[in-house]
């Protein structure tokens, strides 16, 4: 028989999880450990461990990928200046808004409302096996990288995700980190031991560490990619997160495949997922 504070299934084991999600998603401030913990009745260690477990984020992490969601739509709404921003997102000062925003958005609110305006952004161009390479950082770690037929697309891609971003040329410990990716790409079962910049909504996060947690050699559906983040009827979030993903490879979206085991779409191309999978799948 289960102890009293422990969930009997996987299944209760999400259902509390979800529960803690939906706590953090409504609270003005993010609730401290103990609170949620005690909402889910059991003990702070054990419930961190949990929702660690479930969501591979911890509470909070979680909480801080949601306030990055709040203010990346609330500066993003043009009627807003940044302290309506900061109020909108749940700050109820403007200064503990502009000591967390460099944190959260990767750049003072200020830029990030002007489109990435005085942010630099290293990037570079080349090929690989899979046609057209992109590789991009940002000050915090690799930022995009992106599979393409054509460079100067993806080039364009980059320059409308940054409008006003200073992008330049990799110099040459850039062009190390480019031939490591391209080699990444290329045998993805080496690992990338570089910094990412992951940016994304709350769920996206979520999203998008569960698929980091799929070994090369394996898929997942999208289905049980939504359950394992403890929202099993969000099985078209979880492809749409996919779909949004910006980092090819190094958050393997390509390992998620439809129920029936089949390839489904790739933000890439169908053709380079089936070869992404059947690299993986080869012995060796």
């Amino acid at each position: 028989m289960p102890h009293a504070s422990t969930p009997a299934s996987s299944r209760d084991a999400a259902a509390l999880v979800a529960a803690a999600c939906r706590r953090i998603e409504q609270a003005e401030t993010p609730p401290p450990l103990r609170v949620l913990a005690q909402a889910a009745g059991l003990p702070p260690h054990r419930f961190h461990r949990l929702f660690k477990a479930v969501t591979g984020l911890t509470p909070r992490a979680y909480a801080q990928a949601l306030r990055r969601q709040r203010v990346q739509a609330a500066l993003g709404n043009p009627g807003n200046n940044v302290l309506q921003a900061a109020l909108e997102a749940g700050f109820n000062a403007s200064s503990r808004f502009y000591a967390n925003a460099p944190a959260l958005l990767g750049m003072p609110p200020g830029r990030f409302r002007a489109g990435g305006a005085g942010m630099r952004i290293q990037f570079a161009l080349g090929q690989c096996a899979l046609g057209a390479l992109l590789v991009a950082r940002s000050v915090r770690g690799l930022c995009a990288i992106a599979l393409g037929e054509d460079p100067e697309a993806l080039l364009r891609e980059l320059q409308q995700r940054f409008p006003r971003a200073e992008l330049i040329g990799g110099d040459a410990e850039f062009e190390r980190w480019m031939a490591q990716v391209a080699g990444f790409v290329e045998a993805p079962r080496i690992g990338l031991d570089l910094p990412l910049d992951i940016q994304g909504t709350a769920f996206q996060q979520r999203v998008w560490e569960a698929l980091r947690k799929i070994p090369p050699g394996r898929t997942a559906s999208y289905a049980e990619i939504a359950a394992a983040i403890g929202q099993p009827n969000a099985a078209r979030a979880v492809a749409a997160a996919c779909a949004a993903n910006p980092l090819a490879v190094a958050i393997p979206c390509h390992r998620v495949v439809r129920s029936d085991g089949g390839p489904s779409g790739y933000r890439w191309g169908v053709a380079r997922k089936q070869a992404l999978l059947a690299r993986e799948a080869a012995p060796g």
